[in-house]
């Protein structure tokens, strides 16, 4: 069942007793069309709702709400985000680790394409020790300390600039000033751009609740 007018036509006139029409009805075709235009119509609005209800064939600003359902204000679209790429970031985040240092690691790479430092006071590892971890006496590195357990110092970087499509710098390529095209350009023109607040919901989304992650963002 294709759902088109032409179907929904012949579906109408198989129903239709036989034998009360020619083979020639031009007036009925025509009533008959009229009848299938509104099934069509409503068959595919039935088919655009059943796609609705699943995140792979979601469109439009459904895609957004069904986001908002899960995780609240945490996850929206981005400026001029195509539906394939949130689509593809609704999934990563339904499946994300969660509560682990190396969830705090994941969630900032994904978000920003830069892995995050993350230091642990209480954690040997990173604060080194005898025969152990890679700092020690005269080297870099942080004090260890195992009154601070549950809590981590994350060093999160943002994401390169991408720039605006079209636009060039000052005094540079055919964008620049005196050099051809040239407009004022703000943050918001920057396909994907990512926020602090971003950043900081990303590491509060994977925290676990009794944790404290003392949080920089640099560039």
């Amino acid at each position: 069942m294709t759902g088109d007018i032409p179907d929904m036509m012949s579906r109408i006139k198989a129903v239709l007793p036989r034998g009360w029409y020619p083979d020639s009805t031009p007036v009925l075709d025509a009533v008959l069309n009229g009848v299938a235009s509104g099934w069509a119509w409503t068959y595919s609005l039935l088919l655009y709702v059943r796609a609705q209800t699943r995140i792979a064939t979601a469109t439009d600003v459904w895609l957004d709400v069904i986001a908002q359902d899960y995780f609240g204000a945490n996850l929206q679209r981005r400026p001029a985000e195509s539906d394939t790429s949130y689509r593809q970031r609704i999934g990563a985040e339904l499946l994300r680790e969660r509560g682990t240092r190396a969830a705090i690691n994941s969630a900032l790479t994904d978000l920003t394409g830069r892995a995050p430092a993350i230091f642990e006071p209480a954690r040997s590892s990173d604060t080194g020790g005898y025969t152990i971890g890679g700092v020690g006496y005269g080297a870099g590195g942080g004090w260890g300390n195992l009154t601070l357990p549950l809590q981590c110092f994350v060093t999160a970087y943002r994401p390169g600039g991408g720039g605006v499509a079209t636009v060039a710098g000052w005094g540079s390529g055919a964008g620049g000033y005196g050099e051809g095209a040239i407009e004022y350009a703000g943050l918001t023109m920057i396909e994907g751009q990512t926020s602090d607040a971003d950043i900081a919901a990303a590491v509060a989304s994977v925290l676990p609740v009794t944790a404290i992650a003392w949080l920089r963002i640099s560039n």
